[in-house]
C-alpha cells in the first residue's frame, strides 16, 4: 500500500486547463509518478472534482494549488504561479544550466520569467490584456475553420504565412474572415496566426537574453508557433513537462 505521509499533489487551475501532478519522496529522492491535464471548457470547479474523483486515493497526501483566483477558494495552501514556475524549474534543471529565460505560453496569457544566475526568477515581463495572440484565441479560430488541434498536429507549416493583426483580437479575427473569404488557404491562415504569436512572445522578450530560454505552457505543443519561435531564438528548450509546469512546482512546494 502506498505510504500517504511521502505523498504530494500539485494542482494548477488555469486559464484553459486544470493540471494535476502526483509527486513521491523516497529518501531524498523525488519522483513524479503521475499526472494530468485537462480542459476545463469554462468550468473549472467541476473539472477539478472529475480530475479528483479519478484520484480519491490522494485526498490523505498533502496538496498546494496555483493558477488562478479560484485558488483562494480552495481550503488548501496555494502559492502564486511564478513561485510555482521557479520551483520548477530547480526540479528539473541540473546546476549551473544555462538557461536564464523562461517562456511561458498559456491560453490567456503570455508571461516571460527572467532567471538570475541563482535560478531564482529577478524579474516577470506579462503581455498585454488583449487575446489576440494566445492560445485561447488561436483554438477559437481553428474552431470557426471547422477545425482541432488534432487536425492540425501534422501540418506543415506554410512558407507565405497571411499576414494577420496583432494589435487586436477583433482585427485579428476579421482578417482571418477575410482572408477564408478570399480563398486564402487554412494552411496559410493558420501559418500566419501561429507566427502572429511568436512575434508576440518576441516582443515580450525585449532586449532579454535570446541565447537559451524553455519554453512551457499549452501552446509548447503548437508547431506553427514553436517553428516561428525557433527562429527568434538561438536554443529553445521545450521540457517534458512543459503543460503541466505550474502543478509540478506547486507538487514541489507541498514537499518542502
Amino acid at each position: 500500500m502506498k505510504n500517504i505521509a511521502n505523498t504530494f499533489v500539485g494542482i494548477c487551475l488555469g486559464a484553459s486547463t486544470v493540471s494535476l501532478v502526483e509527486m513521491e519522496e523516497i529518501g531524498a529522492k523525488r519522483t513524479i509518478v503521475s499526472t494530468i491535464t485537462q480542459a476545463h471548457l469554462g468550468n473549472v470547479r467541476n473539472c477539478l472534482l472529475d480530475i479528483l474523483g479519478r484520484h480519491n486515493h490522494l485526498f490523505h497526501a498533502k496538496f498546494c494549488v496555483t493558477g488562478r483566483k479560484l485558488r483562494h477558494a480552495l481550503y488548501l495552501s496555494s502559492i502564486a504561479e511564478a513561485e510555482a514556475v521557479e520551483l520548477a524549474m530547480h526540479y528539473i534543471l541540473p546546476t549551473n544550466h544555462p538557461y536564464r529565460v523562461v517562456i511561458s505560453a498559456g491560453g490567456e496569457t503570455f508571461i516571460v520569467y527572467h532567471l538570475a544566475a541563482s535560478g531564482f526568477i529577478e524579474h516577470i515581463q506579462a503581455g498585454n490584456k488583449c487575446a489576440s495572440g494566445t492560445g485561447e484565441f488561436f483554438l477559437q479560430q481553428l474552431h470557426r475553420m471547422d477545425l482541432s488541434l488534432g487536425d492540425i498536429a501534422g501540418l506543415r507549416v506554410s512558407e507565405k504565412p497571411y499576414k494577420v493583426s496583432a494589435r487586436c483580437s477583433v482585427f485579428c479575427k476579421s482578417d482571418c474572415t477575410h482572408a477564408l473569404n478570399k480563398g486564402v488557404p487554412k494552411t496559410s491562415v493558420i501559418s500566419g496566426l501561429t507566427a502572429m504569436m511568436a512575434d508576440k512572445l518576441d516582443e515580450l522578450l525585449g532586449k532579454l537574453p535570446r541565447d537559451n530560454a524553455i519554453l512551457i505552457g499549452g501552446c509548447a505543443d503548437n508547431t506553427g508557433m514553436v517553428h516561428y519561435l525557433r527562429q527568434k531564438v538561438d536554443t529553445l528548450f521545450i521540457p517534458d513537462e512543459a503543460p503541466y509546469m505550474e502543478a509540478l512546482g506547486a507538487a514541489c512546494w507541498a514537499v518542502e
